[in-house]
């Protein structure tokens, strides 16, 4: 069974940062594409950043320059540097896992889902 486990959601005022985590089991977070996607109310689920098994990564262009994506390796923990948060950037944060490791599909469809952490951004 696939688990992933996030955490570090919050609420902070407009210009703040927010570190999100999400644990994964070891297989998952070595072999596959690993993102964040985000849903605000009354919005689609869009996706904000991507890590690929070999490192390559991939933003939403409404993140770039303001959140990183990374991964722990010896923790087996995705993360997501958010700094400069605007109110906008609230939404249900949730992270994603797909076997193509190459994350070719990311925008598509993704295998496994996390259950969400809030982040809710004050102005």
């Amino acid at each position: 069974q696939v688990q992933l486990v996030e955490s570090g959601g919050g609420s902070v005022q407009a210009g703040g940062s927010l570190r999100l985590a999400c644990e994964a089991s070891r297989y998952i977070f070595s072999t596959c594409c690993m993102a964040w996607f985000r849903q605000a109310p009354g919005k689609e689920r869009e996706g904000v950043a991507a890590i690929a098994s070999d490192g390559m990564l991939s933003y939403a262009d409404s993140v770039k320059g303001r959140f990183t994506v990374s991964k722990d390796n010896a923790k087996n923990t995705l993360h997501l540097q958010m700094y400069s948060l605007k109110p906008e950037d609230t939404a249900m944060y949730y992270c994603a896992a797909d076997h193509w490791g190459d994350c070719r599909s990311w925008l598509v469809g993704m295998d496994f889902w996390g259950q969400g952490t809030l982040v809710t951004i004050s102005s």
